[in-house]
């Protein structure tokens, strides 16, 4: 049993967004553990701060998405987390059915609650609110390159209507004059929303100063909802009450040898930038999944290529591809069989690879990652110091051996990331 129960507990809609958030506790001072899949009634409660749940109900079915996500919620409750945080994507990903709207619905009625802000905000990794509107970088969201996604196409910035669209409640706007004027002018502003039977606030956060604000002004709110950047306030509000003490580094995590690879299913531009920059020192095998859509020869071909490079440096296996490429692939076998055979071939790849002594992974994109992980079995990670803002190395804890993960949102990293991860190993 722990020593004191958990703090935070958090529900995240994917892998990679699971991990982000963590990373930001964990570099805000609370230890945290990411747990896979709903936990069962004999899971233990891990020794840690904050808890986070990571499912793959982003693109599911809205009914399975809201069934995963509340039985999430009820056992972080019984483990003892006083407040709760529903984590989604910085870049919104969703449809106008779902799954944002009806998860954080269910969630509410859960609590027994009926307010909670929504703030995806990230400005560390270009993602910024401002007028209720979504930037990634300098561009709209609609204009980013996100409303070509495969599966979530973001065709509209306004997140007050996107929100909208989704749930029954009313949702408001906090915009950034409100934030700037401290955490006070805040609340109110909330206040008064939730007075006038607003169910949400879409929050502005253009600045690092503004997440801490919102994280400050929500430290009485039972359910928050966002990015992980608002979680940069949370552990300081823990820190005031007395219940999270003072501690140094809280992700430190031991040193893990054995070979070393990268396996990329994202398609995005970041990922796609990433996987060309490690063309100019490392080993990269790009699968051509539209040549060939049959799992298990894109699976041999893999490991055929990989033999005889393991030993030697990391190595990459992409089976990311252009917008273009993406489109193909979907017409040819249908949008959910094109991903679902990009995630059958990778996570077979890793658990051959990690069969082979592969014991320091890196996997780029959230389905991806959803898919490797659960391949391996694994069920729990301690989160450890980051790489790039929002991508931390992992470490599987009750697997057998140890094995050293770094689940990277297909948005996230600068153009070296691949390299950088390996250079930054504990």
């Amino acid at each position: 049993m722990p020593d004191h129960k958990p703090l935070l507990g958090c529900v995240a809609d994917d892998f990679t967004g699971a991990t982000d958030l963590a990373s930001m506790l964990v570099r805000n001072g609370m230890r945290a553990v990411q747990l896979i899949g709903v936990p069962g009634g004999d899971t233990p409660v891990p020794e840690a701060d904050a808890i986070i749940v990571a499912l793959k109900s982003r693109t599911s079915p809205v009914a399975e998405a809201v069934a995963q996500s509340t039985a999430a919620l009820r056992w972080l409750r019984e483990a003892g987390c006083q407040q709760f945080f529903f984590k989604y994507c910085s870049t919104f990903d969703s449809t106008d059915e779902g799954n944002i709207g009806p998860v954080a619905d269910a969630l509410l009625r859960e609590l027994g609650d009926d307010f909670a802000l929504a703030c995806p905000a990230f400005p560390a990794n270009g993602r910024s609110v401002y007028q209720g509107h979504l930037f990634v970088g300098t561009r709209l969201l609609n204009e980013s390159g996100m409303e070509h996604h495969p599966l979530t196409p973001m065709r509209d910035a306004d997140l007050v209507r996107v929100l909208g669209r989704q749930t029954e409640g009313k949702v408001g706007l906090v915009p950034t004059a409100r934030v700037q004027a401290g955490v006070a002018a805040m609340r109110e502003a909330m206040a008064a929303l939730r007075t006038e039977g607003h169910r949400y606030a879409i929050v502005d956060a253009v600045s690092d100063s503004d997440l801490r604000v919102i994280g400050e002004a929500a430290a009485e709110h039972r359910l928050l909802t966002g990015g992980s950047g608002i979680a940069m306030g949370l552990p300081e509000n823990f820190r005031r009450q007395g219940l999270l003490p003072t501690r140094g580094e809280a992700g430190e995590l031991p040193a893990v040898e054995g070979p070393a690879a990268v396996l990329a299913g994202s398609c995005s531009r970041a990922t796609l930038a990433q996987i060309a920059a490690a063309r100019e020192s490392l080993e990269v095998l790009e699968l051509d999944v539209l040549a060939t859509p049959e799992a298990g020869a894109l699976t041999q071909q893999a490991l055929d290529w990989a033999a005889t490079r393991l030993a030697t440096q990391p190595i990459v296996i992409a089976a990311s591809a252009p917008p273009e490429k993406v489109a193909a692939l979907q017409e040819k076998l249908g949008r959910d069989a094109a991903g679902a055979l990009v995630e059958e071939v990778l996570a077979g790849v890793a658990e051959a690879l990690v069969g082979r002594g592969v014991r320091r992974l890196v996997v780029a994109g959230g389905e991806t990652s959803g898919a490797v992980v659960s391949r391996l079995g694994v069920r729990q990670l301690r989160i450890g110091a980051e790489i790039d803002p929002g991508v931390p190395w992992t470490l599987a804890e009750g697997h057998g051996e140890e094995i050293l993960l770094a689940l990277k949102s297909g948005n996230f990293g600068g153009r070296d990331f691949f390299r950088e991860a390996f250079r930054k190993l504990p």
